[in-house]
C-alpha cells in the first residue's frame, strides 16, 4: 500500500465581515488560539465546541505553529477591533451600575 500525500488547505474561511472561522462553525480563530495558548488541550477545545472536530482543531493549532507571525498579526487586529467597539459601545450605553445596585438590593429585600 502506498501512502498518498496531499497538500491540505487549512481548515480556515473568512466570512462576509472578515473574520476566520474555524471548519465548517461560527467558530472564531481566535478562540481557538486563544483557549491553545492558556494551555487548553485541543480535546478539551473540541469538547467545548462540539461544532468543531478534533481534526479542525490540530489543523488550526498546527497552522498557527507554522505561521505564528501572521496569525499573531490577525490576532492583535482583531483585539483591537475588540476594544474599539467596546469603546464605543461604552460611550453610547448608559452606565448600568446604578440600576443593577437598585435591582440586587430590591432582590436581597
Amino acid at each position: 500500500m502506498n501512502l498518498v500525500l496531499e497538500r491540505e488547505a487549512p481548515p480556515l474561511h473568512e466570512d462576509e465581515t472578515g473574520a476566520v472561522r474555524v471548519g465548517n462553525s461560527r467558530v472564531l480563530l481566535e478562540t481557538v488560539i486563544r483557549a491553545f495558548q492558556n494551555g487548553e488541550s485541543p480535546e478539551s477545545i473540541v469538547h467545548r465546541y462540539s461544532t468543531l472536530s478534533l481534526s479542525d482543531i490540530y489543523n488550526t493549532i498546527g497552522y498557527y505553529l507554522r505561521h505564528q507571525d501572521t496569525v499573531e498579526a490577525y490576532l492583535d487586529q482583531r483585539d483591537q477591533l475588540a476594544e474599539s467597539v467596546q469603546q464605543r459601545l461604552s460611550t453610547i450605553q448608559p452606565d448600568l451600575s446604578a440600576i443593577r445596585a437598585r435591582l440586587t438590593s430590591q432582590r436581597n429585600s
